[in-house]
């Protein structure tokens, strides 16, 4: 056998599932380019407001995420909040309102961190745009779970081990069903079923939703 009939074999993967996976892989690219294309022109927008509100940190934010297997890499995002953000959330779960919603959806719906022109980017889901830099290295996909904070794996449980059988995604399952809306416990349960049950059409469905989703902006806090 080659190297691509050992690979299949060893990995237990079918014809078909490989079929999908190299058809994912070149719209990945394609959509990473695009996605590239745009991310030049809308930075240097940021970059300007960020200037005249006398922000004058950075416009990305990197943070290190879990990836397929487990694999952890640095994830590519604008930022929307402080620069100090990590320090003021520690500050904020020694209350009480704060520690509770922290404790139950992994974030805050009314984040005291996020600033004027952060909460426009996370309202118009502009914020992930500079993921499709991690699309195109490979770390992520256009499709696939949340990629999730090293921190969290003890919070996902017995749901941990099938969601990194994929690579994360820019857009997924949980994001065209509820997102904010749901609780992480819920999430976990969506992500879980997408990893379990991935496929072209469904990939497309997501797609299709989430273009809706931003459109309207709902569930994007």
């Amino acid at each position: 056998m080659n190297e691509l009939d050992n690979y299949i074999v060893d990995n237990n993967i079918s014809i078909s599932t490989l079929s999908y996976m190299k058809i994912k892989r070149l719209f990945d690219i394609l959509f990473g380019i695009l996605g590239v294309l745009a991310l030049i022109p809308i930075s240097f927008i940021i970059l300007i407001i960020n200037f005249l509100n006398k922000d004058y940190a950075s416009i990305f934010y990197t943070h290190t995420r879990i990836g397929k297997d487990g694999k952890e890499f640095k994830l590519y995002k604008f930022r929307s909040m402080v620069p100090d953000a990590d320090e003021v959330l520690k500050e904020l779960l020694k209350k009480k309102k704060y520690k509770k919603e922290w404790d139950k959806n992994k974030k805050l719906k009314n984040d005291p961190r996020v600033t004027k022109i952060g909460g426009i980017l996370r309202k118009s889901s502009l914020d992930e745009l500079p993921q499709v830099i991690n699309i195109l290295k490979g770390d992520m996909s256009l499709v696939g779970p949340r990629p999730y904070l090293p921190r969290e794996k003890k919070d996902m449980g017995k749901y941990y081990n099938d969601i990194v059988k994929i690579k994360p995604g820019l857009t997924g399952y949980w994001q065209v069903n509820g997102r904010s809306d749901v609780s992480f416990k819920k999430r976990l349960q969506l992500e879980q079923y997408y990893s379990n049950n991935y496929s072209l059409s469904l990939d497309i469905k997501i797609i299709l939703k989430t273009v809706k989703v931003v459109l309207s902006m709902n569930g994007s806090e």
